[in-house]
């Protein structure tokens, strides 16, 4: 059953009224703004919750085109510097399409489109893309950054629409792959999983730390986001107390200070679990 402009608006109500999350994300956090691909990746998996979850809304592929794009900006990841024939909006959309169906080549997406005229208008095609534009498009014009935002998009599109009922292509895959590990191995050793545990972390902590605090006041020594740090750091790793864990801490860390395992044990003891659950909500 197609989408009305009904179900769009009582989507996009039932968003509204979510506490613990806000839509666009663009304006939610100074950390987001209109080009931020984690802003958009946040975007589209609470758009796409709600919206499988609407009676008339049964289709992977209506939902991809009638995802809201137009407040983002695109041309922070567009490699191309002169005039283009598609807009990255339209790009985007049928790139995310082909990630949602699992095709690793263009000759099967433009197939599927030439087939479909309805699904091409409403992509924003007025004719069939030529396969080379399309690949030049996503390896030459879309950045890497880009590139792993469409993944990203059209697993939380499959998972979100298959915890709905919703048919889907292909089964999503529930576990992320290590980026870089080809070979098929599903067990990475110790070392592997802290790196890739160090990337996820920065990340993260972009977007946790600003709603978390100690509540310290002003003038302080040490910064209270190495707290933060170190509290990731000891939890990343088995059987390693605070003490121990400040030492070694020390080393690893790029801060100039950072701090002390009885401090540092000191001031997550403060916490309530009241405050701690409120500041993870608001993360």
């Amino acid at each position: 059953m197609p989408y009305t402009s009904e179900s769009c608006r009582t989507t996009f109500r039932r968003i509204a009224q979510r506490q613990y999350s806000e839509w666009p994300a663009y304006n939610s956090t100074l950390l987001y703004d209109r080009t931020s691909l984690a802003g958009l990746e946040s975007d589209i998996r609470t758009v796409s919750e709600t919206w499988f979850d609407h009676d008339s809304h049964d289709s992977i592929e209506e939902f991809v085109c009638a995802l809201p794009l137009a407040y983002f900006r695109f041309s922070a990841h567009d490699q191309y510097a002169g005039s283009t024939r598609y807009q990255m909006a339209t790009l985007f959309r049928v790139f995310v399409l082909q990630e949602c169906h699992g095709w690793e080549h263009e000759t099967a997406l433009v197939g599927y489109l030439r087939n479909r005229p309805e699904l091409r208008d409403k992509l924003g095609f007025e004719t069939i893309p030529y396969q080379s534009t399309l690949w030049r498009s996503w390896h030459e014009r879309f950045t890497p950054d880009l590139r792993e935002t469409v993944e990203t998009a059209a697993r939380t599109i499959l998972i979100k629409a298959q915890n709905a009922g919703v048919e889907t292509p292909r089964e999503p895959a529930r576990k992320l792959r290590y980026h870089g590990n080809e070979s098929g191995e599903s067990d990475p050793n110790d070392q592997t999983t802290l790196e890739q545990a160090e990337k996820i972390t920065g990340h993260v902590s972009r977007i946790v730390f600003p709603a978390f605090s100690l509540e310290r006041g002003e003038g302080c020594e040490i910064h209270e986001n190495a707290y933060w740090d170190l509290q990731t750091y000891l939890g990343l790793r088995e059987r390693l107390a605070a003490n121990e864990g400040a030492r070694s801490f020390i080393y690893e860390s790029t801060r100039d200070r950072t701090p002390l395992g009885h401090a540092h044990r000191e001031h997550i003891r403060d916490l309530s679990i009241e405050q701690v659950r409120a500041m993870y909500r608001q993360a």
